[in-house]
């Protein structure tokens, strides 16, 4: 079956590796097959001990004022954490660098132990666009989850501009 699917949706050049490739992966593992690339995606079924280990506790302050608690998958961006837990976190052009409807704001403490990457050019035009932008704003779209995030609080800016209407 899955050789079948691979010869359906693989280009020739693609197919003879991942034949190989697919035939080392543990039986529980399933391809995830999207423009002519083959990707291998492992199983949801992780044991429990290893999911707490790929999740941290995140908070966010919404526009109301309230405290919102929620798990945080590693690796995802906080744009993806915010849309999973239902958050109102617009995210307009959906992570494209385009708009900054995923303005979020650090606690100034908190993003001093992050370490996180200086936002790129793109990042601080859409930033300059944002209502009520501070010195620890970011776009959540550009910030992925590492193990650091682990209880830090994020506050949603009581207000958001969508850069494409002007």
């Amino acid at each position: 079956m899955a050789a079948r699917v691979l010869r359906k949706f693989c280009s020739p050049t693609t197919l003879s590796p991942l034949k190989h490739y697919f035939s080392l992966c543990p039986r529980n593992t399933s391809l995830f097959v999207t423009r002519n690339v083959c990707i291998r995606m492992a199983s949801t079924s992780t044991s429990k001990a290893k999911e707490k280990k790929d999740v941290v506790t995140v908070s966010f302050i919404d526009r109301d004022g309230d405290k919102m608690t929620v798990s945080a998958k590693i690796g995802d961006s906080l744009l993806d954490v915010a849309k999973d837990n239902d958050l109102d976190l617009e995210g307009a052009c959906e992570g494209t660098l385009s708009c900054s409807t995923c303005h979020l704001i650090f606690e100034p403490e908190e993003m001093k132990t992050l370490n996180l990457d200086d936002p790129s050019d793109e990042e601080l035009d859409m930033l300059d666009l944002a209502y009520g932008l501070e010195d620890t704003s970011r776009l959540g779209c550009q910030i992925i989850v590492t193990k650091a995030f682990e209880g830090i609080t994020l506050r949603v800016p009581k207000a958001h501009r969508d850069v494409r209407d002007f």
